[in-house]
């Protein structure tokens, strides 16, 4: 667990919280863990007909099929044969799951601490085909809320029964129940403390194939599974890689780590043992990396949990890759995912809206296009179209020689 992310957020509850008329109480918002048996969790998979979604989460594409994840609950899979007219085809229900790779019409999913595999070649038949039990850490992340009270109550009740997702609500709490709620959440979080054909995921994604391999991050390591049998794949190993890893990205025989304190770089010419190369520090941020030739791109996120007081673009020269050195910083409002394609650099840059840079000169990015009014999220740089998730909405973009153009919006609901 993160303690000191988590106490963070604990700080800033009593920074941002709203007062009720009677100053010995406020209105929060309390996160109360929703809970199952282990068996009621891996008995849980279900293949339904397409449905709204709650929360959107990354997005993957593979050959005509967009994969979009709704956070906690499942992957809905879309026809994107005719970009301009996408449909939904059914919805993977999995509980705890939050990300997906995809290889040779297989499909790679998490489920809390189990890796899932899905046969995906008849989309009409969806089938489950294999189960890698307790392969990664039992833990579901907090919400990203300023003023976010958590209550454990229901969990430790019961010791038999695993946290899968959380339910938020507003209460009105006296501010002794505060004090003894954030008190009692960071003893627990304590306590817990010492005891063939590949797809292509956005920035934010936490799991990579390359090759014959799938690795996967947990906040601590690297998770390595061989492929040679799609079906049924085999785990080779992990690889402690520091605190706090977010996201993976994949250039050549690199693996570039974004993590809340930087970027760690390594080289796995040998696919099934990756080797450390560097590691470049930033101040504590959400951040997700992608790598072009010669530089890394890492949008830094402040606020929230992420620790940072400046939202930042901070570009890396990695023409060393044993001696990663900062280039340029850009300012940015509230950044999320990025991507690039030749000279295009895409920013989600939050509810500020998708920005487009041309970016070859470093020292001068110009911004091409500023899409508005839009909630952004993770973007896909495919051949010929720009995926773009935000608000629940998919959006299509066409390259042009200035930037883009929209092609088509998509509702999740």
């Amino acid at each position: 667990m993160k303690i000191k992310i988590f106490f963070a957020t604990a700080l800033l509850f009593f920074a941002f919280s709203s007062c009720d008329s009677n100053s010995d109480y406020q209105l929060v918002n309390v996160a109360s863990p929703k809970v199952m048996t282990l068996d009621e969790l891996r008995s849980s998979v279900e293949i339904l007909l397409p449905s709204p979604i709650v929360e959107s989460g990354k997005i993957y594409a593979y050959k005509n099929l967009v994969l979009v994840n709704d956070i906690d609950k499942g992957i809905h899979v879309i026809n994107n044969s005719n970009p301009e007219n996408p449909k939904k085809l059914a919805f993977i229900k999995v509980i705890a799951n939050k990300d997906m790779e995809v290889k040779g019409d297989y499909l790679y999913v998490d489920s809390l601490m189990d890796l899932l595999v899905f046969d995906i070649s008849d989309l009409l038949d969806i089938k489950e085909v294999s189960r890698l039990k307790d392969v990664f850490p039992k833990y579901i992340p907090v919400p990203f809320m300023e003023d976010l009270l958590i209550d454990y109550s229901q969990y430790n009740s019961d010791p038999n029964k695993i946290v899968v997702g959380w339910d938020i609500k507003q209460e009105r709490k006296s501010i002794e129940e505060i004090e003894a709620l954030n008190i009692r959440f960071m003893n627990d979080l304590a306590l817990a403390e010492t005891n063939s054909a590949v797809g292509q995921g956005g920035s934010l994604a936490r799991f990579k194939i390359v090759k014959d391999y799938l690795y996967a991050v947990d906040s601590h390591n690297i998770n390595i599974f061989n492929l040679d049998n799609l079906e049924n794949p085999n785990q080779s190993g992990s690889v402690y890689a520091g605190f706090d890893i977010e996201t993976i990205f994949n250039r050549g025989d690199h693996l570039f780590l974004g993590s809340m304190s930087g970027m760690f770089t390594y080289d796995i010419q040998s696919p099934a043992t990756p080797q450390f190369v560097s590691e470049f520090q930033h101040g504590t941020a959400c951040d997700p990396v992608v790598v072009d030739e010669n530089y890394a791109y890492i949008t830094l996120r402040a606020g929230n949990s992420c620790g940072a007081l400046d939202s930042s673009l901070q570009i890396v020269d990695i023409t060393d890759i044993k001696a990663p050195k900062l280039k340029k910083s850009y300012a940015m409002d509230n950044p999320y995912g990025l991507g690039i394609k030749e000279h295009l650099l895409f920013i989600c840059d939050g509810s500020s809206g998708l920005k487009v840079y041309d970016k070859k000169d470093i020292d001068d990015l110009k911004l091409l296009n500023h899409f508005q009014n839009i909630n952004t999220y993770d973007v896909i740089p495919l051949e010929e179209r720009l995926l773009m998730i935000g608000d629940d909405i998919m959006y299509q973009y066409k390259y042009m020689d200035d930037g883009l153009t929209l092609l088509s919006q998509f509702s999740l609901n």
